[in-house]
This record gives structure tokens, C-alpha cells and sequence, in this order.
């Protein structure tokens, strides 16, 4: 039996969009596979009063049951209530990278409210194909759809690619007008993962820091001039904060050229036509940090509370920091 994203409080990301281009933000789109992230995603948006994406991809539905994972984001929208005072903020569950039609059917039907399909591996014309499939089916069901051009490189979960191919600006009409997508995942030169880039890849600033190579930015402004007030997302947006690189080495980890977007950059594009950004590995990395430190500094410690909870922490006051400070969504969930 199908459920519907209503009956779970959520809201798909129709209005969201609309109103992010309006107001020159991007809503944040965090990835969640346990209990402690969804307590931190929420947290941190509530708090800073924030709208928010909760992305689910195919992998996480595997580690942490579909059917749990829907009741934790109905669960999300309660626990929102109670930190705002019974107000709520606007909370979508997003299926990110979906690849098949059934995927996307299935999570359409228990309760999605937005998917992703991306059939950027496929060739143009099956890609269409694909997508319109997809759109046509949720749009059915009031659920909107995110479709994807240009390949991002990077591995995300099931999701991996040795190279980058930029988005064809010329393709873009002609994609969105065929499959009626909501929005559109663009490839500018960002990457999933924590190891974006090689450092032979990047240049040294005056502080000796690596810096990647540039997004284009040109293609980002030639697709706004033919898709005019279109929402485009962003993904693979990490920053790959290198204090929490740091904390990670120092406590035994082996993260070796790590490196990620500069926020700068993505200030920018959360300015323009931009209005979903997709932050996963930078979470990842906070947990992981705090988890390495509780137990060098603890080595006795087995209760998990003891090293979820400052982990669960870390990831809250780095999510509202991007918030305030790199989507500027903090304040605008009405």
C-alpha cells in the first residue's frame, strides 16, 4: 500500500526551491543513515531556524531498513516541533542517486517526497528517456523529481567516477523541456567524497595551502541564461574542513590528501540559481573526528552514548555553521 509524504509531515521541495531562488540561498541537503545524524541534522536547522533536505541514498535504505528510515523522518518532523516551540520547519526526504525507475517507484510509494533519478552514466537521449519515466510517475503522486547532467567524479556509496564530464550547457533545454524535471544536478567541477582532488591537481596560496581548481562558474551562468530562474543543485559541495582532518590523523586515522571545495565558492553558487546543496562527507568527517578522540583520550570506553552523543554534537555545530554562514538558509523557514 502506498503512503503518502503528506500523512509523514513532510513537504516536497517545490515551494522550498521557489522560494531559496527568491531569496539567493540554497536549502541544505544532508545525507543520514543512523539515529545520531538525523538528531543533528534537526537539531541544527531547527535551531537556526532552517529549511532542510534529508537525503537517503540507495545504500543507506540497505544499512538501515526502508521502512525505519521512514518513521525516523516522520520522527524528524515531531522532534522539530518540540525544538521550535510546535512551529516545525519544512522538511523533504529525498532519495539521492536513485538509478532505476523501481527505485525511484519505491520510495515514491512509501513516502518519499522528492527523488533523484540519475541517468547521467546513460547515453543523453536514454537519460531523457529515464528521467521522464521517473517524473511522470511521482508527478502523479505530488512528488518532485531532481534529474542530473554531467558526471561528477568521486565515489559515493554506489556512485563512482574517475573523471569529470561538465555539463553541456546546449543540452539543458532541451533535457529539462522532455522530462519536466523539477530541478537539475549540474557537473561544474565538484566531486564527491573526501579526496576531491589530487594535489598535483591544485596550486598553493600565499599560506602554502592547496587550493583546487577552479568551478566553472561560466557554465553554472550560461545554464541560468537558458534555464532562467530554473533550480540547479549542486552535489559532491564538502569543503573537507582540515581541523577535523587534523583531529582524524592525530588519533590514528590516515586521511592523506584530503581535500574539498572552498566554502567561498560555495557562498557564490548558493547565490545564484543554486538552491539545493548536497553535503555529505563533510558530516561524515566531524563524526568521525569526535568518535577518534573519545576513545584516545577514553580508551576504556564502551558505552556508545559516551562517543555517539559528542559525535552527534560535532556534527549539529557544523551543519548550523553551514547554515549561517555558506547556504545562507539559516532564518528562512518562514
Amino acid at each position: 500500500m502506498a503512503i503518502s509524504y503528506k500523512d509523514l509531515g513532510l513537504v516536497n521541495t517545490k515551494q522550498m526551491f521557489a522560494d531559496a531562488i527568491k531569496g539567493g540561498y540554497a536549502i541544505p541537503a544532508f545525507n543520514f543513515n543512523n539515529m545520531e545524524q538525523l538528531q543533528a541534522i534537526i537539531g541544527a536547522c531547527s535551531e537556526t531556524n532552517s529549511p532542510v533536505i534529508l537525503q537517503v541514498s540507495s545504500g543507506a535504505r540497505k544499512y538501515a531498513n526502508q521502512t525505519l528510515l521512514r518513521y525516523m523522518a516522520q520522527g524528524a518532523v515531531e522532534y522539530a516541533k518540540e525544538i521550535t516551540d510546535g512551529k516545525g520547519i519544512p522538511i523533504a526526504l529525498h532519495l539521492d542517486h536513485g538509478d532505476t525507475f523501481e527505485l525511484c517507484k519505491d520510495c515514491v510509494d512509501s513516502g518519499f517526497s522528492s527523488v533523484m533519478i540519475d541517468g547521467s552514466h546513460h547515453p543523453f537521449e536514454k537519460n531523457m528517456e529515464l528521467t521522464k519515466q521517473v517524473v511522470e510517475y511521482a508527478h502523479a503522486h505530488g512528488v518532485t523529481v531532481e534529474g542530473e547532467l554531467g558526471v561528477l567524479a568521486g565515489v559515493e556509496d554506489d556512485v563512482v567516477s574517475d573523471v569529470t564530464h561538465y555539463t553541456k550547457p546546449e543540452e539543458v533545454e532541451e533535457f529539462v523541456a522532455y522530462t519536466g524535471v523539477d530541478s537539475l544536478a549540474i557537473s561544474i567541477g565538484t566531486s564527491h567524497g573526501a579526496n576531491k582532488f589530487t594535489p598535483d591537481q591544485c596550486t598553493l596560496d600565499e599560506n602554502g595551502v592547496l587550493v583546487p581548481p577552479p568551478l566553472r562558474f561560466d557554465i553554472l551562468e550560461e545554464i541560468e541564461q537558458k534555464l532562467p530562474g530554473f533550480p540547479i543543485v549542486l552535489h559532491g559541495a564538502s569543503s573537507v574542513p582540515m581541523d577535523l582532518i587534523k583531529i582524524i590523523n592525530q588519533y590514528g586515522g590516515e586521511m592523506k590528501d584530503a581535500i574539498g571545495i572552498p566554502e567561498e565558492w560555495l557562498r557564490r553558487a548558493a547565490k545564484s540559481a543554486v538552491c539545493k546543496i548536497n553535503i555529505d562527507s563533510d558530516g561524515r568527517i566531524a563524526m568521525t573526528a569526535a568518535v577518534r578522540k573519545v576513545f584516545a583520550e577514553e580508551p576504556a570506553e564502551f558505552d556508545p552514548r559516551k562517543y555517539l552523543g559528542p559525535a552527534r554534537e560535532a556534527l549539529k555545530n557544523l551543519y548550523m555553521e553551514k547554515t549561517k554562514n555558506v547556504l545562507g538558509s539559516a532564518g528562512k523557514a518562514g
